[in-house]
């Protein structure tokens, strides 16, 4: 909001306006502003600046009082944003502005040293990095919730028969178990890739002030240590333009949703009355405002459809910097907002989905007469007829044929009588209705990655190893 406090620049003069000889049109300032937005970066402007005064004072540049009532000064503003007291003024153009003319306001000329060895163009470089890599961590909290939680609704379904499809069409059983770990593999490389991501955009561009570099001898390594950064970016063009981990992040939140928009797609499938597997709980739906028989997977569908504003805002970071020639241009102003919509996506879906997966309630009954209903224990018989030593593709001909004369009759493989069944091979011996129960083909599978209950078991338990491993939960790894 615009307002005359005392952090507003005095009659109408910018606090860069001393080149110019008209000031700025009322629109313009308004619309080159980003005030309204990047003050969502007050806390990470504040904490680089009390870094930077440190260090200034470390080389000389400010003595012990100037330092003092720099830190002060910044920690009573810090207090009145926390508040709501602190007076935003579109006029000062950004949170960098807004903060060192409060400062001033304060503090007197003190506050005007604060910006020796700085630039915008490298301090707000420096404000996105420290908000990204704060969000990544509360991101990777909720991952570490939504995957705790997969695990175990896993473990209580190991034995949980279901359908296992290729083309929404039946093709092998599998238990509803084995299928969540599914997610859970998903969730782990999006919580990889999002801790990647944060070694990246954890580097430090401070320093780099507006292009060049500054011509005082600032301790860029003192800074970073103070601010927590990994690492120096070592080239000031770079270092100031540099908006890689920004796009980098957009991708990773991008494959995320998009494995969150696959899951919301099976679960709404799951919850028809076509499919009828899951329940989900009424507090996730709503209801139709004339179909009184309706409940609707409303939140498993908003997750789906917000998918399409992170893929947007990917496209928006990479379009944006596509064309920019080094170093920093007032473009890149425009990095904020579709950053900061991916996080508020982010946040949001994981959130729901974290309170929403621990309690689907599968439905036993209904998954096992659909898992009956495809024949879906025909590779189960090919693979028996190949451990008897008929070559797979004569085996394969042979079930299609005994699938075939099921079909005829309207029943389940294992509803075949032996001599039906033993006429379209010599090699089907009576042990074959062990193999063509839906237990028996879930069983069959035991090896690392199948679906046999027991390796379904170990998988939670490697899960949960792999999961602490990640240290997901806000300790360094």
């Amino acid at each position: 909001m615009t307002d005359t406090s005392s952090n507003s620049p005095k009659s109408g003069a910018s606090m860069w306006g001393g080149r110019f000889s008209q000031a700025t049109d009322a629109f313009v300032a308004e619309f080159t502003a980003s005030v309204t937005f990047d003050q969502r970066m007050a806390n990470q402007d504040i904490a680089g600046s009390i870094a930077h005064a440190t260090m200034l004072e470390h080389i000389g540049c400010l003595n012990f009082d100037e330092k003092n009532a720099i830190v002060d000064g910044l920690t009573q503003i810090r207090g009145e944003i926390s508040r709501g007291e602190f007076q935003w003024s579109v006029a000062l153009e950004d949170v960098h502005m807004n903060i060192e003319s409060r400062l001033t306001a304060l503090i007197g000329d003190a506050g005007k040293k604060l910006h020796t060895g700085r630039s915008r163009n490298d301090q707000v470089a420096t404000d996105i990095r420290l908000w990204l890599r704060e969000q990544i961590d509360a991101l990777l909290k909720l991952l570490h919730r939504l995957m705790s939680g997969m695990l175990g609704l896993a473990e209580q379904h190991t034995n949980t028969i279901m359908p296992g499809f290729t083309h929404l069409q039946t093709a092998q059983p599998v238990s509803f178990g084995h299928h969540v770990m599914a997610w859970f593999e998903m969730m782990m490389r999006d919580a990889q890739r999002l801790k990647e991501v944060r070694v990246r955009v954890n580097q430090m561009p401070l320093g780099s002030a507006a292009l060049a570099g500054t011509t005082f001898p600032i301790d860029r390594h003192m800074t970073a240590e103070l601010l927590g950064f990994e690492g120096i970016c070592e080239n000031s063009l770079d270092g100031v333009s540099d908006r890689d981990f920004a796009i980098e992040f957009a991708a990773a939140g991008s494959l995320l949703m998009m494995h969150l928009s696959r899951m919301s797609e099976e679960m709404i499938l799951w919850m028809s009355a076509q499919f009828g597997f899951v329940k989900l709980p009424d507090r996730f739906c709503t209801g139709s405002s004339i179909m009184p028989q309706k409940k609707n997977p409303d939140v498993p569908e908003l997750v789906r459809g917000k998918c399409a504003r992170v893929f947007g805002q990917l496209t928006t970071l990479l379009t944006l910097m596509k064309n920019q020639p080094l170093a920093y241009n007032k473009d890149n102003q425009e990095d904020k907002e579709p950053l900061f919509d991916c996080v508020d996506t982010l946040s949001g879906c994981l959130l729901a989905f974290s309170d929403l997966i621990p309690e689907i309630e599968p439905q036993p009954k209904a998954m096992r007469e659909a898992t009956l209903k495809g024949y879906a224990t025909a590779t189960d018989l090919a693979d028996y007829l190949v451990r008897r030593g008929l070559p797979f593709r004569d085996a394969h001909e042979a079930v299609g044929s005994a699938v075939g004369l099921a079909v005829e009759l309207g029943c389940d493989l294992s509803d075949l009588s032996f001599e039906q069944l033993s006429a379209f091979s010599p090699m089907i011996g009576e042990d074959v209705f062990e193999i063509l129960t839906l237990e028996g083909s879930l069983a069959a599978r035991d090896h690392l990655g199948g679906t046999a209950p027991n390796q379904v078991t170990a998988a939670v338990a490697r899960g949960r190893t792999r999961l602490e491993a990640l240290k997901l939960n806000g300790e360094s790894a």
